[in-house]
């Protein structure tokens, strides 16, 4: 299926020759006939894209619009308003009421269908961003004994200056429109350097006039879409009012919105702050799946890997080794009698001891070797291209690091010593799983604990 519509209209023979356009293209359409039928049905169910009549007894479209958007099941809902109000007043007033884009009747049905398509691509995207950042979420909680926090978006907020990028080399409407927009505008008139801002700048929209002498206004529209840093970065086109198959073909090339000369300045600020709102809140939907996925795989403490990434990165690491015959070696790192330190200084205090240990381990390995806090106070490193003699330099340099001076405990507390044992092993010629080179690592990690501590034991061959 195409998408899912909401037609919401009073007017039965208006909304069915809506619906039998979209079932053309293979659209499913559901029916509403009031605002409230249809704020009752987005309650238990859910649609791509809505297409809402402005003029309907009881609640119009302006307050349905605005219901939609307040409610964070329904606010990410592209909501089209469709109407026979043509004055710009009423398009402000629509945009202003939270939709996403406002259809004048007797309106064309390409021009229709193009936009639900757009408009349903917008949502499938914000639809798949959100289940990712929930399933991060929901593995998060089900698998990390520490509870991590989410992290903060530290994104741009919607009360933030809109940093806007207008491309335009018409020397009367560029400054023009460039007065006519709130927050930080950089206007640009040459193509090629309007492209090297956009690769370049962190803008939360860009405005193209297609009526560009310089360059192909829709060429540079293909082409702001295919960079990578400004794929998702929306696009608002400026088109003359008799100019219907270029928008049509802008909007195919990846434009999300448009605005027909003589440009309105309300309508201009009213678009403009819908295509940022959107762009922010999918920016802030990114971000925290990013983050969540860090925290997913980093120990909040010391800011190395934790284990869920070591068993997913150490077969690779492995099979990458056998596969080039070079060589690897694994590290199984224990602080010494750490209980102690908890018992003495307290949980805050083995907190500062481990955080420094993470820190003095990263100082003595090579940005390719990977470290990971394995549990409690255990720490392993896979060094690759790294023999077992190689390797056992590398535990001694690290010994030696952790014993040359006490540990602080923080402001006031003093320091106290500190030393560690280590476990070495290494892959040989014949296939072998993570999970024996870490059981070998850590037999020998025993050996060096069973045999006084502070030292470093090769397993045997």
């Amino acid at each position: 299926m195409t998408g899912r519509v909401l037609i919401v209209d009073d007017d039965d023979f208006s909304a069915a020759l809506l619906a039998a356009r979209l079932e053309e293209d293979y659209y499913d359409v559901e029916m509403a006939r009031t605002g409230a039928e249809a704020i009752d049905f987005l309650t238990h169910s859910t649609v791509d894209v809505v297409l809402l009549d402005v003029l309907m007894p009881g609640m119009d479209g302006f307050e349905v619009c605005r219901r939609l958007k307040a409610d964070p099941a329904t606010q990410t809902i592209p909501v089209v308003m469709v109407t026979a109000l043509d004055q710009p007043a009423d398009r402000v007033r629509g945009l202003e009421a939270g939709a996403d884009d406002f259809l004048t009747k007797p309106f064309n049905a390409i021009a229709l269908l193009t936009r639900v398509k757009s408009l349903v691509r917008l949502k499938h995207t914000l639809d798949e961003l959100e289940l990712r950042v929930g399933t991060v979420r929901e593995i998060n909680m089900r698998t990390d004994r520490d509870n991590m926090p989410l992290p903060d978006t530290r994104a741009r907020t919607d009360d933030d200056p809109e940093h806007i990028l207008l491309i335009d080399d018409d020397s009367s409407t560029g400054p023009m429109i460039e007065a006519m927009m709130p927050g930080r505008v950089e206007l640009s008139s040459e193509t090629r350097d309007a492209l090297m801002l956009a690769a370049t700048g962190d803008y939360d929209l860009v405005i193209v006039n297609l009526a560009l002498t310089s360059a192909d206004g829709l060429r540079l529209v293909s082409q702001l879409r295919t960079l990578e840093r400004t794929r998702a970065v929306p696009i608002l086109v400026i088109i003359g009012p008799d100019e219907e198959t270029r928008l049509l073909r802008a909007l195919d090339l990846g434009a999300n919105d448009y605005l027909v000369r003589p440009v309105d300045g309300n309508e201009l600020a009213a678009r403009v702050r819908t295509q940022v709102r959107r762009k922010r809140y999918s920016d802030r939907l990114r971000f925290v799946l990013q983050k969540t996925i860090e925290l997913a795989v980093t120990d909040p403490l010391t800011g190395l890997f934790n284990r869920r990434y070591l068993d997913r990165h150490l077969p690779a690491l492995i099979s990458d080794a056998q596969r080039r015959r070079t060589p690897l070696a694994a590290l199984m790192i224990d602080i010494d009698y750490f209980k102690q330190v908890n018992d003495v200084y307290g949980h805050d205090g083995g907190d500062a001891v481990l955080t420094e240990m993470s820190r003095r381990i990263r100082a003595s390995l090579r940005g390719l070797d990977l470290c990971c806090r394995y549990g409690g106070e255990e720490f392993v490193v896979v060094l690759p291209d790294s023999d077992a003699a190689q390797a056992a330099a590398v535990a001694e340099r690290l010994r030696a690091r952790v014993t040359e001076s006490p540990f602080s405990l923080g402001p006031g507390r003093g320091a106290v010593p500190v030393t560690i044992s280590v476990g070495i092993a290494a892959i040989g010629p014949d296939h072998m799983t993570p999970e024996a080179l870490l059981k070998k690592a850590d037999q020998a990690l025993y050996e060096a604990k069973r045999s006084g501590r502070n030292r470093v034991v090769a397993s045997a061959a």
